[in-house]
């Protein structure tokens, strides 16, 4: 297998991440989303001969690409897993509870939208499948051939936002009769043809083609699990440090961090007059939300709808 895939990643928010962690020389990291290693590379640039770095991915690409930055340099390990399943991973090495700073960077990687191979994209034609891993798991072709109307329709709502859900649905049904979906291209030209509103400067079948990324890879699912993981592999003072790209995985984030800055807050009545301490939060939130720049957006403006949050464990 081939470490270049021939497709570039830009890392959204590079600095502004690791800088988010405060790293230490010393600290042990984990990077849930190693992608192409835009993060881990410049983790690993700031650490100290005993710093450790983790790095998790489900994409085997991404993976050859960590084994070969693992060969070049011993404080990192690339594993196969998704970050949900973090924890394990973290306890097998004996760090549970040990590490100073987690970072996500959700979503789905450039190269994976690039390469038409994968599946992921409605610009280029290609097999449909869409997996982050394509070991694992069923493919969007083999969901699309399989469920029922109301749960194609399900996943184009909920996951894609897409209002024409049913509508949608209904012609993906209709045309499977005749023949099953394969390309991408196919099924993007039913979607657009059954799409009777579109977004200006947005393609018809772009919150479809999201919905079943999302359901495919149970990316929602995946979050929720990853973040308590990661929160519980946290030592005291320890960072998580998340980027998502659209409303969805942040509305995850947000109210994650959220609820576990509030402690005890969230069973007391409304204007209680009661100390913040006496809330004993979990977490401290390290400023606000974080934007890409005007700078980022002009080079790339993939990272428009980049959003970071951060917190920091408190017990």
């Amino acid at each position: 297998m081939t470490i270049d895939s021939g497709f570039n990643h830009i890392t959204v928010l590079l600095d502004e991440a690791v800088e988010a962690l405060g790293l230490r020389d010393e600290g042990c990291y984990v990077d849930g989303t190693f992608g192409r290693g835009g993060h881990s590379r410049l983790v690993l640039s700031r650490l100290g001969p005993q710093g450790r770095l983790l790095g998790f991915d489900k994409d085997p690409l991404a993976i050859a690409t960590g084994q070969a930055l693992a060969a070049e340099d011993g404080r990192f390990v690339i594993v196969q897993r998704s970050f949900a399943e973090m924890a394990d991973e973290i306890a097998t090495q004996g760090l549970a509870g040990k590490v100073a700073g987690v970072l996500l960077d959700l979503g789905v990687s450039s190269p994976q939208l690039d390469d038409p191979e994968r599946g992921f994209s409605f610009l280029h034609d290609g097999p449909l499948d869409m997996r982050m891993n394509p070991g694992q798991g069923f493919s969007a072709a083999e969901f699309i051939a399989s469920a029922s109307e109301e749960e194609i329709a399900r996943v184009f709502k909920e996951y894609g936002e897409e209002r024409f859900a049913r509508r949608m649905a209904r012609a993906v049904v209709q045309r499977r009769e005749e023949q099953p979906f394969t390309r991408t291209a196919d099924l993007a030209e039913v979607l657009k043809v059954a799409n009777p509103a579109w977004e200006k400067g947005k393609n018809p079948a772009t919150r479809a083609f999201q919905g079943l990324r999302i359901h495919v890879n149970n990316e929602l699912g995946d979050l929720e699990a990853g973040l308590q993981a990661a929160f519980d592999s946290l030592e005291i003072g320890g960072r998580l440090v998340v980027i998502s790209f659209h409303s969805l995985e942040d509305r995850i984030v947000k109210l994650f961090m959220r609820k576990l800055a509030k402690g005890e807050a969230d069973n007391l009545p409304r204007n209680l007059p009661v100390q913040y301490k006496a809330f004993d939060p979990r977490v401290r939130l390290i400023g606000k939300a974080q934007f890409a720049s005007e700078a980022e957006l002009k080079a790339n403006p993939r990272s428009r709808s980049a959003v970071m949050r951060v917190a920091e464990k408190l017990r």
